[in-house]
């Protein structure tokens, strides 16, 4: 018997587990992007250091490098986990399909991290125990092998955009899905990103070094860094967007608020700002200061930026073949992937999920409201709260309305259809539609459940009435 390729739906009641996920992972965009460009910058600085006999600044390296080895390769190596963890259970289907597509490529992300990771305990450790042209040699793996893993990663993160070519849904093959405009001109944005950062991190480190003049010139150069990379990625953004999806695009200028773009000039302009005082005064830099920027550019920039990459990719989670909430909405026959939609059209999720609650595959009035929750979970909490709180609460999407009908007619006509802008299309049957409204009313009206199984019972004994009299 075909049922559908789904796990249990794990959620995280108070903010959703998308958000759980998104956390995790924007905490590990900054902490693995400024480590990427840190890297490079130490190959620079190793070069001129050694070629300009300028100590101070291979002691800035071990001094920016013991830093580096607590912010982003410890807690990068946590929130690393961390993101695997939580989407596996979270999206698993989300992984499986960039693992079948993607697995040699990851592996050989991990290789290129692991001699970064040995790379930056050497290039801190063996200052001075090493020769110059040695010390300086590590400096440059580290560096490039530290680009290297952002290479491999952008490819991964564009074909969850969609995939590079439209021949990668006949013929497959990870070339194909890989490589894509979008995949170049993100990698470009990401570029000047993890210099912008690389720069007001280093601030806090430089913040603290004894060497007043030393200080001053580094801080300085420090802010030329973060002026041009944040120009440069600020010049790139509308390349970065012709290379998004053309139903990217309608979500951005229908679904965001209007304050959005206003917000991100003044984050951009908040930044420039920021260096502009660091190269004309640096000594208003100071551990603290440098450590708010940093904080400031994560809550502001950072979570905002990665918060709608994820939204505009909608209905879609992966390829622009699986759906956000884990069923696969289109055939791939490069890929050897069949739609799940014809199989939920026939027989429902409630006869077709596997992990489905045994109690729950004949809908009746006295288990109804459970179903529904069960439905509204498989179907819709990966992308909204089920609670008043967290990640786009679906109570707030119904207009407070408790009209059983009314909701149903709503799931029926547009959900089920696939007649929205950016939800997957969620085939019902007529059972499990009233289902889930009566458990989307009960969010607005605690009464309505009780009113619902009186009303059914009695139109059950009505039924058996009648039926009885027929037979009389």
């Amino acid at each position: 018997m075909d049922m559908l390729g789904l796990y249990p739906t794990w959620y995280e009641p108070g903010i959703g587990s998308g958000w759980v996920i998104g956390i995790i992972a924007t905490l590990h965009v900054l902490f693995s992007h400024t480590a990427v460009g840190a890297a490079i910058l130490f190959a620079f600085l190793a070069y001129i250091g050694y070629r300009d006999d300028r100590p101070e600044l291979i002691d800035f390296i071990k001094k920016y490098g013991l830093f580096l080895l607590v912010f982003s390769y410890i807690l990068g190596s946590i929130t690393g986990p961390g993101i695997w963890y939580s989407t596996t259970v979270g999206s698993p289907n989300g992984i499986s399909a960039l693992i079948h597509n993607f697995v040699w490529k990851w592996a050989t992300e991990w290789v290129f991290f692991v001699i970064e990771v040995v790379a930056v305990y050497m290039l801190v450790y063996l200052v001075g125990k090493v020769s110059q042209q040695t010390h300086l040699k590590i400096a440059v793996i580290f560096g490039l092998t530290s680009y290297a893993t952002m290479l491999a990663i952008v490819g991964i993160l564009s074909f969850m955009m969609w995939p590079g070519h439209e021949k990668w849904f006949t013929e497959g093959g990870y070339l194909y899905g890989f490589y894509g405009p979008n995949t170049f001109a993100q990698l470009a944005i990401r570029t000047a990103f993890m210099f912008t950062m690389t720069a007001v991190v280093g601030g806090i480190v430089a913040a603290g070094l004894k060497d007043k003049e030393f200080k001053r010139w580094l801080l300085r150069r420090l802010a030329v860094i973060g002026i041009i990379s944040t120009i440069i990625g600020m010049a790139m953004y509308p390349w970065y967007l012709s290379t998004l999806p053309e139903v990217a695009n309608v979500l951005m200028a229908n679904r965001l608020p209007d304050y959005f773009t206003p917000a991100v000039l003044f984050v951009l302009a908040a930044i420039m700002a920021y260096f502009i005082v660091t190269l004309m005064s640096p000594r208003v830099v100071t551990a603290s200061v440098a450590g708010i920027a940093t904080m400031a550019i994560l809550v502001l920039g950072l979570w905002p930026g990665e918060t709608v990459r994820e939204t505009v990719r909608k209905p879609w989670i992966a390829g622009q073949y699986l759906y956000s909430n884990q069923v696969i909405g289109r055939d791939v026959p490069g890929m050897d992937v069949k739609s799940e939609i014809p199989l939920l059209e026939e027989k429902g999720f409630t006869r077709a999920h596997v992990f489905w609650p045994e109690n729950q595959r004949e809908i009746n009035p006295h288990n109804a409201i459970h179903v529904g929750q069960s439905l509204t979970l498989t179907a819709c909490a990966n992308c909204h709260s089920l609670s008043e709180t967290g990640m786009r609460p679906l109570v707030n999407y119904f207009g407070g309305i408790s009209d059983i009908e009314r909701i149903k007619t709503y799931l029926v006509g547009a959900i089920a259809t696939g007649n929205t802008m950016y939800m997957p299309k969620v085939p019902l049957k007529d059972d499990e539609a009233e289902a889930m409204a009566l458990y989307i009313a009960s969010l607005n009206d605690d009464e309505v459940v009780a009113r619902y199984v009186n009303e059914k019972t009695r139109q059950a004994a009505a039924s058996e009435e009648n039926t009885r009299l027929s037979a009389q």
